[in-house]
């Protein structure tokens, strides 16, 4: 099996057949129990990507998490080529390891010039990267806390918001980008900031984005998280995807089961 401390390594995947990819594996996964949800959901927008032609780009994905990865082989994704129309391409991958699906996507493509008509949601007014402490998450991405993980009487609480970008350069097509966009985009939670009968953290069960325009994922991009609605175990919360200047990037939405920790 393939390992690598690179992001742009983890998202080149290796073709086997027609709609059929293998994915490396990042050489920190066996530091957690279980493969990290914004590595796989950025492997399966790759492999929709190479199924489509070139000037088409991810505008959407939505993607459900259906039981946890190994961390011990590598993903193996199958895409079913829904729809190519005048302008759109529809795709469906299947993350796929010991013969068990464990994440399923379906993602939209279309031929756009990225030219921004309204930006409804004003950028945050945070501390630029330089002023925010770092934190460790993997070795192929940079992280800077603006709200901090911290333990706060007796209770974990995690970051809602972060500076983070690619350890190291990515190639500069924008199907690349968006994918490492992906990647980042699951660090973090809308709940982590929470106290009291809410929970603040647990495993992704949806996941869901809108690309916008294109931005850089090897400068800092600001991942912006807030929550929108607990129910039962279950908290839905919102997200953009910023870089330094305010460019709108990415809007994200995620659905998680909730811990108390």
């Amino acid at each position: 099996m393939t390992a690598s401390d690179d992001l742009a390594a983890v998202l080149a995947l290796e073709q086997i057949d027609r709609n059929l990819y293998r994915g490396t594996i990042p050489s920190s996964a066996s530091d957690r129990k279980a493969l990290y949800g914004g590595q796989v959901a950025g492997q399966a927008l790759m492999a929709a990507g190479l199924t489509v032609e070139p000037e088409r780009l991810p505008h959407s994905l939505h993607g459900y998490f259906l039981r946890p990865g190994l961390t011990d082989r590598p993903v193996i994704l199958h895409v079913d080529r829904d729809r190519d129309g005048r302008s759109f391409s529809a795709r469906h991958v299947s993350a796929i390891q010991d013969g068990e699906v464990i994440f399923s996507m379906l993602a939209s493509f279309h031929s756009t010039d990225a030219v921004s008509t309204l930006d409804a949601m004003p950028p945050s007014e945070v501390a630029p990267p330089d002023k925010c402490p770092p934190y460790a998450i993997d070795r192929l991405v940079e992280v800077r806390e603006v709200t901090i993980s911290e333990v706060v009487d007796g209770r974990q609480l995690f970051t809602d918001c972060v500076w983070t970008r690619a350890a190291s350069p990515l190639p500069a097509d924008s199907l690349t980008h968006a994918c490492a966009l992906t990647y980042l985009s699951d660090l973090g939670s809308g709940f982590g900031r929470m106290t009291g009968k809410v929970g603040n953290g647990g495993p992704s069960l949806d996941h869901a984005m809108w690309f916008h325009e294109p931005i850089r994922a090897d400068e800092w991009v600001l991942l912006h998280m807030w929550p929108k609605k607990a129910t039962s175990i279950r908290g839905l919360y919102d997200g953009t995807m910023r870089n330094e200047s305010g460019r709108l990037g990415a809007v994200l939405a995620q659905e998680n089961l909730l811990i108390h920790r």
